[in-house]
């Protein structure tokens, strides 16, 4: 066994710090990854301090990791020494179960995450918050050589999230298209459903993050403290898609659907929502939720975005800053993105 480097949370209550541990012997079907950088989620925050329960001990968080190819099995066939590549949430599922499907893997049973989950044998999984990690071959993406690793690390989880409806709900040219939240995920959909085609407009609490709305895509961007605006915009929209986290009204977002929009939720308020139905049934609107996506999509994102030239904006940090970056996020004190540079451990 290999010997890691990273940090890792001991306890709910106490901060990351310093942590060695062991990766598992490569198997002929394995990748082995130096990890260049990994983005911080907010999710791992809420995994952290066990804020979602059932957290395991000690942890090495982090599930948006970009990296270079050091050795390879006997049996990859897909990647060499050298290549960059990435791991997002999930580095294993269960290839056997009846319900498998590889378009939709990431709603299947089975599914393993990158850290605070259990391999087959039982083994916690480790993420990356570390200088090195060992994946499956079919759970190891590649990423564009135009793209530069540090800031393509957060499409790994940011940049799939906000793809995958993106695409589900047919964005594109002719498609108004808002964007809920100018953050870490909300940046990118941003950028993605620009891309797309679609007419894109922010709907933030504040404008105090416009000027950077309007320059990664948006064409329209409106505070939604700001009653007017729920008047403004009501039933403008073809698809509304939420990536906030804090409690807000959904029957006034609603609101902004045109018949058959859709809203479709990957934030996770803490607090379940009430939904009024007639918000529903009046314009025949639909609201949904959205998770990750699948390997195939995955790649179907980088890919998107090597196209694009479309990757995160971020803000470099050393390993012995991740305690106070999780400050910052909970005080949304970003532009948009925290990456951990590996070569600081």
């Amino acid at each position: 066994m290999a010997m890691a480097r990273g940090y890792a949370a001991t306890d709910a209550s106490k901060p990351l710090e310093p942590f060695t541990f062991e990766r598992r012997e490569p198997h002929a079907d394995d990748v082995v990854i130096d990890i260049k950088y990994c983005g911080i989620c907010h999710s791992d925050i809420h995994q952290v301090r066990d804020e979602w329960g059932g957290s395991i001990y000690p942890m090495v968080p982090g599930h948006e990791i970009a990296g270079v190819v050091t050795a390879v099995g006997s049996a990859v066939t897909k990647f060499k020494v050298g290549d960059h590549v990435g791991v997002g949430c999930f580095v294993d599922s269960c290839v056997g179960c009846a319900a498998r499907d590889l378009d939709l893997e990431q709603y299947m049973p089975g599914l393993v995450p990158t850290y605070n989950g259990r391999e087959a044998d039982g083994t916690p999984t480790m993420g990356g918050y570390s200088d090195q990690i060992v994946v499956k071959e079919g759970y190891v993406l590649s990423i564009p050589e135009n793209l530069p690793l540090d800031a393509a690390a957060p499409l790994l989880c940011a940049g799939i999230t906000l793809y995958s409806p993106l695409k589900h709900w047919k964005a594109g040219p002719g498609k108004k298209v808002a964007i809920v939240g100018m953050g870490g995920l909300g940046h990118m959909g941003v950028k993605i459903a620009a891309a797309m085609g679609a007419e894109v407009t922010v709907l933030s609490q504040s404008l105090s993050k416009k000027e950077d709305g309007l320059k990664l895509g948006a064409t329209h961007y409106y505070a939604t403290k700001d009653a007017e605006t729920f008047k403004t915009l009501a039933a403008q929209f073809d698809l509304i898609i939420s990536t906030v986290s804090a409690d807000m009204d959904l029957n006034a977002f609603l609101g902004l659907l045109k018949v058959d929009g859709a809203m479709v939720l990957v934030g996770l308020p803490e607090k379940p929502a009430s939904i009024h139905a007639f918000g529903l049934v009046g314009g025949r609107r639909s609201l949904s939720g959205s998770m990750i996506g699948s390997i195939k999509e995955t790649q179907e994102m980088l890919d998107f975005c090597g196209e694009h030239n479309i990757a995160s904006e971020i803000e470099i940090i050393r390993a012995d800053q991740i305690n106070e970056a999780y400050e910052r996020v909970l005080k949304s004190d970003v532009r948009y993105r925290f990456v951990i540079d590996m070569a600081t451990l």
